[in-house]
């Protein structure tokens, strides 16, 4: 039903920063909730934050004061604006929609972050 299309991955230092963006294509009106996830090789993937529809947010405690998630509604786009990254976040980053606290779309391609001096 959605196509999700990660994208501004890359190769950041240690305590840099880094944005990355969402967009999800829908022929559906409305997305409540958004979310970027992310696995690193060998972990399962894990939650990192979560947007609804009226801007309210959740973060993985791994993230909090680092990471800001915000979305265009209009253009079902969310962005992940990350700061002080650390190897610890080297991963592949997706997105999806988030139903009941669980991902609910087809998985993108995702894309790679790489916290690396």
């Amino acid at each position: 039903q959605v196509q999700l299309v990660e994208s501004g991955g890359g190769l950041v230092e240690p305590g840099g920063s880094l944005t990355l963006s969402c967009k999800a294509y829908a022929t559906i009106l409305n997305i409540n909730r958004m979310a970027w996830y992310r696995q690193a090789p060998g972990k399962q993937r894990e939650l990192v934050a979560r947007i609804d529809a009226y801007k309210n947010t959740n973060y993985a405690d791994f993230v909090k004061g680092r990471f800001t998630i915000s979305r265009d509604n209009a253009r079902h786009t969310a962005l992940l604006q990350m700061t002080s990254l650390s190897p610890d976040d080297t991963a592949v980053y997706y997105c999806n929609l988030d139903e009941f606290g669980k991902a609910a779309q087809r998985w993108g391609q995702g894309t790679q972050v790489t916290v690396s001096s």
